[in-house]
C-alpha cells in the first residue's frame, strides 16, 4: 500500500492517537496551531476561489475578502483569545470574591430569601443549587430529631408538605384548628395550632425555653392572617401584633441558642378568589404585617431565620389557589424543600445541594497535588533566576563584542516543562475555584426544547458557514474525522448544559454519539497497528499519557475517583484491549496478509475471539464485577464504592469498538482491491451502487431516529442500543462519504473543536458545568445568556491550552529511548501506588 494510503487510513485515529500519529506533515503542523479555525480562508483557498471567478470584479472582491480576513486574524487569534480569557477570569474572580466579602456570602440566606421558578414548578434559589430530598435521605438527616411547626392553616400546609418528604404516603386528614402529631421511626414532627401571636403562643415558647417541655431541634412558626381577619384589618391590630412579637422576641432569641428557629413570612393572597369573610386579608395588609415581623425580630444577633422563598414562589402561583388564601401544592412544596435544604445540606452534603454548604476541607490527595504544583513553581523561579545570571552577556576584552553562552548539544531545557506545569497549576486553581470553593455561584439545569435545539441549530449554521476544501478525499480522512469529533462534542456539550437527558429521544441519539467515539477508537487504533505494526512501549505510553494526563491531575486536584470521568477509563480500557488483540500471537499485519486470504481469515478469527470475549463478560455480570472489584483495579473502576457505573458504561457500548475495527479491516481490504473510487469529485462506488447504498443509508438513518424518538423507557431502549447503534453510525459514514463532493469539503469550524474534543469533554465537568456536572457555573449573575457566552469562551480557551500543555509534556514525559522511558514508568507507577494507598486510607 502507498504511504499516502496508509496516512489516509491513520487519519481517522481518535483523540488518543492524534499526537502520536500525525497523518501528514501538514496535519501535524496544523495540530500544533491554535489558529486553525480563524485561518480557514488561507492563501491557497483564496487563490482557488480567485481562479474560479468569471470576471475581474468578482476576483477583486474575493481577494479583498481574503486579505481583510487575514488582517483580522492577526489580532483575533487563539493567543489573544487566551489573554482575554485570562483577564476575564481575574476580573470575575476579584468581583465574586469582593461580592461575597462585602455583599454577604451566606448561601443559606440566598436559599431562604430569594429565587425564581425555572418552569414546571422547579425552584431556583439565587446563586446556589436546591437538592431534591428523597425519603431515605430525609430520614438519615432528621433521625432522632424533634421538629415543631407552629401557626395557622398555611403553616399546617407547610407541615404536611414537609412530612410527605419523609413519608410520601401521609394523608392530609388531621382535624382542623387542632394539633397534629407525626412520628416516623425516631423522627417527631408536630403541628401546633396557634393562629395568632398572643399569650398562648408566648407560654408555649417559654415552656420550651425553660425546659418544662422537651425543646424541639427545629421550630418553624408564623401567623398573621387570623389577626387581620378577626380585627377587620384595623391599625390597632397591627400595633398589637407588633407588641406581641416584641414580647416573644427574647424567648425566641433564647431558643435559637439550642434550636434552629424559622419565622415564615406571610404569603400573598389572590384577592379575587377570597370569600366575603376573608376580603379584609389584602396583600397590602400582609405586607404591613411582614414588615412588622422583620423589623421586630431582626435584632442585632440575627439568629431567627426568615423563610421568604416560599412567599416569592407564591407570588407567581397564588392565582392557582383554590380559595385565594391557601397555596397550591407545588408552591408549598418549594417551602418544604427549602427548609429541608437549610436543615440537611450541611449534614448530608449533597453535591447538587450547594446552598448552606461550606467548601469541603482539603483531602490528603489534594494537599499532595498542591505541594507538587508549588514545588514546580519554585523550581521554575529558581531556574529562571539562575539562568538569568548565567546567561548574562560576557564581553570579549579583545573584540569588545558580546558573546552568548554556549548550549550543550542535546541538553534538555527544563524550563519548558516547568513552565507548562506552572500554567497547569494556574488552570487547576481555576478549576478548584469554580467547583470546590465558595466563590462562584451555581445553578441547576432545567430542560426545555428551546434550550437544546436553538443552540444546536446555531452551531450547525456556523459549522456549515466555515467550510474548506479537504487536502484528501479518502473515506474518513483526518480532516473529516476531526470534523466528526468536533460536531459530536459540541452536541454533547449542549446536551449536558441543557439537561437534555430528561428527554429520552435526545438521550438515545447522544448515546449513539458516544458509541461513535468508541467506533472511531476501534477504527483508528486498528488501522495504525494493522498498517504500521508498531507495538512498542513508546507508542503505548504516548496514547495512555494523552488520554489520562488531564484526568489524573483532576483526580488529585478535585478529589474525584478515576471512574468519575467515565469516558476516559472507557477508551483507555478499549485501547488496551485493541492493543492486546493485535499484539498477541499470532501478530497479523497488513504486510503479512497482503495477497494471502489465509491471514485475512486468521485476523477475522481473532476478531471473532474478541467478540466472544465481550459476549462472555456481558452475560457474566458476577465474573465481571469479581474481576474489576480486585484491589488496586477496583480503585480505578469503582464509583461510590461499587462497580455498577462501570458495568453500565461498559455494557452499553460493548460492541462499538469491535464494529470500528471490523469496518477498518473491510475498508482497507476494499481499498487494496481497488473497489473504491476515492478521487476528488467521484462517488465512492459506481454510480448505481452508490445511489443504492445512499438510499439505504438515508432510510436506515431515519429509521433509527424514528425508533429513538418513540422511546419511552430508558432501560428498555438501552438494552437494544448496543445492537443497533452501529446502524446509524454506518449510515452516517456512507452518507458523508459516498458523494464525491461531500468528501471534498469539511467544516473547519467543527474540525478545530475536534482537535480538542477530549479536553472539552473532560473540562466541562468543572469549569462550564458545576457541582460535578449536576448544575451550571454562574460567572455572570442575573443574565443567563451572557453567562453562557462568557463561561463558554473561557472554557474553550482553557481546553485548548490544556491540549497544548499535554502535548508539550508528552514530549518530555515519554522519551523514545527505552532506558529513560522505563525509569519514568517506574516512577509513575510508584507515585500512582502511593496515591491509591492514600486514597484507600481516606
Amino acid at each position: 500500500m502507498q504511504k499516502t494510503e496508509a496516512a489516509a487510513a491513520l487519519g481517522a485515529a481518535s483523540d488518543s492517537a492524534q499526537p502520536a500519529v500525525p497523518a501528514t506533515a501538514a496535519a501535524e503542523a496544523e495540530a500544533g496551531s491554535g489558529d486553525a479555525l480563524l485561518r480557514s480562508a488561507s492563501v491557497s483557498s483564496a487563490a482557488a476561489r480567485l481562479s474560479a471567478c468569471c470576471h475581474g470584479g468578482a476576483k477583486m472582491a474575493v481577494l479583498a475578502y481574503s486579505l481583510g480576513k487575514r488582517e483580522i486574524n492577526q489580532y483575533f487569534n487563539i493567543k489573544n483569545a487566551k489573554l482575554l480569557a485570562s483577564a476575564a477570569v481575574i476580573l470575575l474572580t476579584v468581583f465574586h470574591t469582593a461580592s461575597r466579602h462585602y455583599g454577604g456570602s451566606d448561601t443559606c440566606d440566598w436559599l431562604l430569601s430569594s429565587g425564581r421558578f425555572l418552569g414546571d414548578n422547579v425552584w431556583q434559589p439565587n446563586g446556589c443549587m436546591l437538592h431534591k430530598y428523597k425519603s431515605n435521605e430525609a430520614k438519615v438527616c432528621l433521625g432522632e430529631k424533634r421538629i415543631a411547626f407552629v401557626g395557622d392553616s398555611r403553616v399546617r400546609q407547610l407541615f404536611y408538605s414537609f412530612v410527605k418528604t419523609i413519608n410520601p404516603e401521609v394523608k392530609e386528614d388531621g382535624i382542623k384548628h387542632e394539633n397534629i402529631p407525626f412520628v416516623n421511626d425516631e423522627i417527631t414532627v408536630d403541628f401546633l395550632w396557634y393562629a395568632e401571636v398572643n399569650n398562648s403562643l408566648k407560654e408555649q415558647l417559654m415552656s420550651w425555653a425553660e425546659g418544662s417541655t422537651p425543646m424541639p431541634h427545629v421550630i418553624i412558626l408564623g401567623a398573621a392572617t387570623w389577626s387581620i381577619k378577626l380585627h377587620n384589618g384595623n391599625n390597632e391590630a397591627l400595633v398589637q401584633y407588633k407588641a406581641n412579637l416584641t414580647a416573644i422576641s427574647d424567648t425566641l432569641d433564647k431558643l435559637t441558642e439550642h434550636s434552629e428557629v424559622y419565622w415564615v413570612l406571610q404569603d400573598p393572597v389572590y384577592e379575587q378568589l377570597l370569600s366575603d369573610s376573608r376580603k379584609m386579608i389584602t396583600n397590602e395588609q400582609i405586607n404591613l404585617y411582614n414588615e412588622a415581623a422583620v423589623s421586630t425580630l431582626s435584632n442585632s444577633k440575627k439568629k431567627v431565620k426568615f423563610l421568604e422563598a416560599s412567599r416569592q414562589a407564591a407570588m407567581e402561583t397564588i392565582s392557582q389557589s383554590v380559595d385565594g388564601l391557601h397555596l397550591p401544592e407545588s408552591t408549598r412544596d418549594v417551602g418544604a424543600m427549602v427548609l429541608m435544604n437549610s436543615m440537611c445540606n450541611k449534614i448530608l452534603k449533597p453535591i447538587d445541594g450547594s446552598c448552606c454548604q461550606n467548601a469541603p476541607p482539603l483531602s490528603i490527595i489534594q494537599k499532595l497535588a498542591a505541594v507538587l504544583f508549588l514545588v514546580s513553581i519554585i523550581g521554575l523561579l529558581i531556574l529562571s533566576y539562575s539562568r538569568q545570571h548565567k546567561s548574562k552577556p560576557i564581553t570579549d576584552v579583545e573584540s569588545l563584542e558580546e558573546k552568548k553562552p554556549a548550549i550543550a548539544a542535546g541538553h534538555l531545557n527544563p524550563k519548558g516543562p516547568l513552565l507548562a506545569i506552572f500554567k497547569m497549576s494556574l488552570i487547576m486553581l481555576y478549576f478548584y475555584l469554580c467547583d470546590r470553593a465558595d466563590i462562584f455561584m451555581k445553578e441547576q439545569k432545567f430542560y426545555t426544547h428551546s434550550t437544546f435545539f436553538i443552540p444546536l441549530i446555531y452551531i450547525f449554521v456556523l459549522g456549515i458557514f466555515y467550510n474548506d476544501n479537504s487536502r484528501e478525499t479518502k473515506l474518513l480522512n483526518r480532516e473529516q474525522t476531526d470534523e466528526w469529533k468536533g460536531w459530536m462534542q459540541l452536541v454533547i456539550l449542549i446536551y449536558h448544559i441543557s439537561g437534555a437527558s430528561a428527554f429520552i429521544p435526545v438521550y438515545m441519539h447522544v448515546r449513539v454519539l458516544v458509541a461513535a467515539y468508541l467506533f472511531q477508537t476501534g477504527y483508528g487504533h486498528f488501522s495504525f497497528f494493522w498498517l504500521k505494526g508498531d507495538f512498542g512501549l513508546y507508542r503505548v505510553c504516548q496514547v495512555l499519557f494523552r488520554l489520562n494526563f488531564l484526568v489524573v491531575v483532576l483526580c488529585l486536584v478535585m478529589d474525584r475517583p478515576y471512574q468519575f470521568y467515565y469516558f476516559v477509563p472507557l477508551v483507555t480500557y478499549w485501547f488496551v484491549v485493541i492493543y492486546a488483540t493485535m499484539a498477541l500471537w499470532p501478530q497479523i499485519l497488513h504486510k503479512k496478509a497482503n495477497g494471502s486470504a489465509f491471514w485475512n481469515l486468521a485476523l477475522l478469527l481473532k476478531l471473532l475471539g474478541l467478540l466472544l470475549f465481550i459476549c462472555f463478560f456481558a452475560f457474566s455480570q458476577e465474573l465481571f464485577e469479581g474481576v474489576f472489584s480486585l484491589w488496586p483495579i477496583s480503585k480505578l473502576f469503582e464509583l461510590q464504592g461499587n462497580i455498577q457505573e462501570w458495568w453500565f458504561r461498559w455494557k452499553l457500548d460493548r460492541f462499538a469498538v469491535i464494529n470500528g475495527m471490523l469496518f477498518a479491516f473491510i475498508y482497507l481490504l476494499l481499498q487494496k482491491c481497488q473497489v473504491l473510487s476515492e478521487s476528488k469529485g467521484e462517488p465512492l462506488f459506481s454510480t448505481k451502487v452508490s445511489n443504492c447504498l445512499l438510499f439505504v443509508s438515508v432510510v436506515a438513518f431515519m429509521t433509527y431516529s424514528i425508533w429513538a424518538s418513540g422511546c419511552r423507557n430508558k432501560s428498555e431502549c438501552n438494552e437494544m442500543h448496543p445492537y443497533i447503534s452501529v446502524v446509524q453510525i454506518l449510515a452516517f459514514i456512507l452518507i458523508r462519504n459516498i458523494p464525491g463532493y461531500a468528501r471534498s469539503l469539511y467544516s473547519s469550524f467543527f474540525a478545530w473543536f475536534g482537535k480538542i474534543s477530549l479536553e472539552l469533554f473532560i473540562c466541562q465537568y468543572h469549569i462550564w458545568l458545576a457541582a460535578d456536572t449536576k448544575g451550571i457555573l454562574v460567572l455572570i449573575p442575573g443574565n443567563p445568556t451572557l453567562n453562557i457566552i462568557v463561561s463558554t469562551f473561557i472554557f474553550v480557551c482553557v481546553a485548548h491550552e490544556i491540549s497544548q500543555i499535554t502535548n508539550d509534556l508528552a514530549l518530555v514525559a515519554i522519551p523514545k529511548e527505552s532506558g529513560p522511558l522505563l525509569k519514568r514508568l517506574l516512577g509513575a507507577g510508584v507515585f500512582l501506588v502511593l496515591v491509591l494507598i492514600l486514597s484507600h486510607k481516606e
